[in-house]
């Protein structure tokens, strides 16, 4: 059964690559779903697939990048909803929030 893991991840994790590796690592998983910045300085990674997948690639969220710095990740886990079709790397306007 698929599932839906979505993680809020602190520490150094804009500028450093983050988003890159995170979405290629997702990618290598067979894993659909986005990573996005948040306004804070967090990122948010939304990912669906097997548990056992999941897994991994949560494993991999503590690593992240060679120039980052992961203090903590939060992991909620949930049912997949199917929404997404592959992993991407979403972008936001932050002069929207002005």
């Amino acid at each position: 059964m698929k599932k839906r893991l979505t993680c809020i991840i602190h520490g150094r994790v804009h500028g450093v690559f983050y988003r890159d590796t995170t979405s290629r690592k997702a990618r290598a998983l067979g894993l659909a779903g986005f990573v996005e910045n948040q306004i804070d300085g967090m990122v948010l990674a939304v990912a669906e697939g097997e548990e056992a997948v999941l897994e991994e690639f949560l494993t991999y969220l503590w690593k992240g990048s060679p120039l980052s710095k992961v203090e903590r990740v939060d992991a909620m886990w949930g049912e997949a909803t199917g929404e997404f079709s592959d992993f991407s790397i979403r972008y936001r306007n932050f002069l929207d929030r002005f």
